[in-house]
């Protein structure tokens, strides 16, 4: 649930995760913004949340946890959460990381 942390803030949390508690698995969780546009009353731009400090797209999102894999010596998989629209994805979006042996 990465969107209730500043995004200035996620080094100081990968950090804390990735590079000191280095726990075998980690499962993040965020919503897809692509998939907002399905929510009725949504302005454009609009977070589904008011505590959310962002939300990213199927891209960032697989950018963010890609690179974080990448720099701590993990392996990064990606899953949909709920119903996949054809278009925009589905609602939320996850990533498994599991660190290599």
């Amino acid at each position: 649930m990465i969107e209730h942390v500043d995004e200035d803030r996620l080094g100081a949390l990968e950090h804390a995760v990735f590079g000191q508690a280095a726990p075998a698995t980690v499962i993040v969780t965020t919503p897809n913004a692509e998939y907002n546009v399905r929510y009725p009353g949504l302005a454009p731009g609009a977070l589904r949340h008011p505590d959310h400090r962002f939300e990213w797209s199927r891209a960032e999102f697989r950018a963010w946890a890609g690179a974080v894999a990448q720099r701590h010596g993990y392996t990064a998989a990606f899953a949909p959460v709920g119903p996949e629209d054809p278009q925009a994805g589905p609602p939320t979006q996850l990533a498994l990381l599991v660190r290599r042996p």
